[in-house]
């Protein structure tokens, strides 16, 4: 205590000031959590709840007559198992595919040695405003033999410019020209250093574009909408969808009474059902995912 105003942590010294501002800060991040997490829990208990309960307004925060019904009325549509399966089929080579090609651009418009590097990233940028629309999309993946395949689901949009800019940003940061040149003194050519060197040390980034992309392949329904007619290569959220129209009518031999309650609760659980999964990749990625956005985020 430093005239009964001040303490002393690690040599520092700490005012009211700063235990103030501190009190505050956590308040705040209390508040936003809480904010955050409240309707996160209210989808999963209104999920486990009973129809009526859920719509009369009694889920607050745990579940109310818990029951397994709403998840026994999603998974008894005969497709679901199999619109499961494709989306993680689509989500794991998507992904695969989009962190292998961001890393492929993004790499060269990290070094300074490249000639054209700045024309280059301008071109990418340019595409960030301007597109050509569903229509000359469509005409070309129809041209291009992709219609009613799965590249049609994982090739158009592969590659974000914003996250060829972040990770670009993270080469830049993180592989110095020294280290290169150091590779090549070695008798290292540009893809040994890439492969052996370059992809090693940044795990980070890729763990964050991991979740980006993984993330995005497990949430689009659009190109699927847009380019598939065969309904056994539909993803999850396709058939999700339809299942919460069907809600609205006699999904699961629902009684007319109970129609609006059975498809309010639908929503509910089919949340959960397409939501649970991606979440629980999270953890394993977050202390990557925290450190490569930092970097991408501060410097560059």
């Amino acid at each position: 205590m430093v005239g009964g105003e001040n303490m002393s942590v690690a040599g520092k010294r700490i005012t009211i000031g700063d235990r103030i501002f501190d009190t505050i800060i956590i308040i705040i991040l209390c508040i936003a959590g809480m904010v955050i997490l409240y309707p996160l829990l209210l989808v999963v208990s209104g999920s486990f709840s009973s129809p009526f309960a859920l719509m009369s307004g009694q889920v607050v925060l745990f579940p109310v007559e818990p029951t397994l019904k709403l998840y026994k009325i999603v998974f008894s549509h005969p497709e679901i198992m199999r619109a499961y399966a494709n989306t993680i089929l689509y989500t794991g080579l998507g992904t695969l595919i989009s962190v292998s090609l961001t890393s492929f651009a993004a790499y060269p418009l990290s070094r300074r040695d490249f000639y054209g590097r700045g024309f280059f990233t301008t071109v990418l940028m340019i595409t960030m405003f301007f597109n050509g629309g569903m229509i000359p999309s469509f005409l070309l993946v129809k041209n291009l033999g992709l219609l009613n395949t799965i590249w049609a689901i994982v090739l158009p949009g592969a590659v974000s410019v914003y996250n060829t800019i972040v990770m670009r940003t993270f080469y830049q940061s993180n592989v110095p020209l020294e280290l290169q040149e150091a590779a090549e003194l070695d008798g290292a050519n540009d893809i040994q250093f890439f492969f052996k060197i370059v992809i090693p040390i940044s795990k980070a980034i890729l763990a964050v574009m991991v979740l980006f992309y993984g993330v995005s392949h497990w949430n689009s329904w659009y190109h699927a909408f847009i380019y598939m007619s065969s309904r056994s290569k539909y993803p999850l959220q396709l058939i999700l969808r339809e299942i919460i129209i069907q809600g609205s009518t006699n999904i699961g031999g629902a009684t007319t009474g109970d129609t609006e309650m059975i498809g309010e609760g639908i929503k509910y659980a089919t949340m959960v059902v397409a939501t649970v999964p991606i979440m629980c990749l999270y953890p394993f990625l977050q202390k990557y995912f925290v450190q490569g956005v930092m970097i991408g985020s501060l410097k560059g």
